[in-house]
């Protein structure tokens, strides 16, 4: 019996120990801690095909995916990676709406937080959400062409 109850506070103070430890902001899954390099490298090996048009002199890289709605700038300083966001190709007000709102709930769900949602109009909607170690903006600007944007930003760590 003595060794059951200590084994079970054995493993009780490993989780607690091992609780504490916060997982770092990623980006579907790639961490903002890792080498701006070793990012690029696995965003190429998702399928995404970088855009060195619209590319800046390593200061900003974009990708493209045929199969996604969206372009991906991923803002780098030395190779650290400083900040990735997602700019979503839609046709129509309506779609860009839908897809805020989609985006939204779904960050909601993910992260079990209410965002930030500051008062606009129907056709300017933010949701900020502050992640454990980051803030994700979800901005919809339907003005003349309809515009989508996810943004992800780490928090400083200083």
């Amino acid at each position: 019996m003595k060794k059951v109850l200590l084994s079970f506070f054995t493993i009780m103070l490993m989780a607690a120990c091992t609780g504490g430890q916060e997982s770092p902001f990623s980006y579907r899954g790639l961490s903002f801690d890792m080498p701006a390099s070793a990012l690029i490298d696995s965003m190429q090996a998702r399928g995404f095909v970088v855009d060195s048009a619209a590319s800046d002199s390593g200061r900003t890289v974009v990708f493209a995916k045929q199969a996604e709605p969206y372009r991906v700038l991923v803002g780098i300083q030395g190779d650290k990676v400083q900040a990735i966001q997602e700019n979503y190709r839609l046709s129509t007000n309506d779609s860009t709406r839908m897809l805020w709102q989609q985006l939204r709930d779904g960050f909601e769900k993910e992260l079990g937080a209410w965002p930030d949602c500051p008062m606009l109009k129907d056709d300017h909607k933010v949701a900020n959400f502050d992640a454990t170690n980051g803030f994700i903006s979800v901005i919809l600007e339907n003005t003349h062409t309809p515009t989508l944007t996810v943004r992800y930003l780490p928090k400083d760590k200083e």
